[in-house]
């Protein structure tokens, strides 16, 4: 019986790994197919992030069991959370034992659990691996290689990563093209999805008559003056629609010290995932700066603008309905004429991103361990 322990380290970690504890404990019960085997999985949740929506509510709602360690090691900056992981990490894993550990994503806990393991001579799985962005001055993308480059086994998301790793000297046997958990998650949490009743003038959300829009990377929110004519060109460029931001803590304060106001643009808190996806699901179009939400408007066939200047998911683009904005603000106007004159793109279906990711992933550790 392989005994794997799953690492989470924050929120978006356990959207990605719930599918596959779900298709563990579905395993468990084929015993015809599988006699005699068995996966006996540890779920360890770092603690990286503090995120007061992630409640029991959140493991309930997600169908995620309660993790059976928290390290709590977050807080500080990159090196002392890192540092930390990495210390109460090996600690956890010394007094329960694994054979495999499993990460997902690209945070830090990611990096630091897989370190970790491999200096204790444990295997390394790592889903979602080989998505690339190509700048090394994001965080994550130093998470991704240093994760890949010691990794032994790869479940990817697209062809493009699974390329990417090739180019880096994987070889095919430990490359698995399995698709994309996120997008497990969301197609079996859509019947579930929870209107969080936001209210206009004492009204609803009409749908597709409101733009979401998301923000917290430092490119687009700590340059004071450059945020307040990205926030301008938004205001000017979505007509009479109004403008959806639920605001994460670090951009509100900045927000608060430049002022900016509008009657059409509407702060609210942030949403758990059910009601989060909702409003996605529902509006006209999203403009964000993350890399997940434009997956998930792609599966939903929503118009997405990614205020970046690279990204590590080519595929929303190529095959779904995201486009690469930039982070000038100039840019931003032309993309949004051509929503509102309804010239977008329709975009198409993502191979693999059918919600049946995990099933082939606990398959595939099934014939490896």
């Amino acid at each position: 019986m392989p005994k794997i322990t799953i690492i989470a380290g924050a929120r978006p970690n356990f959207m990605k790994i719930a599918p596959i504890i779900k298709a563990i404990e579905k395993a468990r019960f084929d015993s015809a197919q599988r006699p005699g085997k068995d996966i006996d999985f540890r779920l360890v949740h770092t603690g990286q992030h503090y995120d007061k929506k992630m409640s029991g509510s959140f493991f309930e709602q997600l169908g995620i069991p309660e993790p059976h360690a928290n390290l709590e090691a977050g807080g500080g900056s990159q090196a002392e959370q890192t540092a930390n992981i990495m210390v109460r990490f090996e600690k956890e894993l010394q007094e329960n034992p694994a054979d495999v550990v499993l990460v997902v994503g690209d945070v830090t806990s990611t990096m630091a659990c897989s370190i970790v393991a491999k200096k204790l001579n444990t295997q390394v799985v790592h889903v979602e691996a080989g998505i690339r962005s190509g700048d090394l001055t994001m965080p994550e993308e130093i998470n991704r290689m240093v994760t890949d480059s010691i990794s032994d086994h790869f479940f990817t998301t697209s062809e493009i990563a699974n390329e990417n790793l090739r180019k880096a000297g994987v070889e095919e046997a430990r490359i698995h093209f399995v698709g994309n958990t996120m997008i497990d998650t969301l197609l079996s949490n859509i019947p579930n999805l929870i209107d969080p009743k936001i209210r206009i003038n004492g009204e609803g959300l009409k749908e597709k008559g409101y733009f979401v829009l998301t923000l917290h990377r430092p490119a687009n929110v700590d340059e004071e003056e450059k945020l307040k004519e990205m926030m301008q060109a938004i205001i000017d460029g979505t007509g009479d629609l109004p403008v959806i931001f639920p605001v994460h803590p670090r951009t509100a304060k900045i927000l608060q010290n430049i002022g900016i106001d509008h009657e059409r643009l509407h702060y609210v808190e942030p949403l758990s995932y059910l009601e989060f996806n909702y409003i996605v699901k529902n509006a006209k179009a999203v403009i964000t700066d993350s890399g997940g939400i434009t997956e998930e408007t792609t599966v939903m066939g929503v118009p997405c603008m990614t205020l970046r200047d690279n990204t590590e998911r080519p595929e929303t683009i190529t095959m779904g309905t995201n486009e690469l904005v930039g982070t000038d603000p100039k840019n931003l106007s032309p993309y949004l004429d051509k929503l509102m004159s309804g010239e977008w793109k329709k975009g198409g279906e993502i191979p693999l991103w059918d919600g049946k990711t995990a099933d082939r992933i606990v398959s595939i550790l099934y014939q490896l361990y």
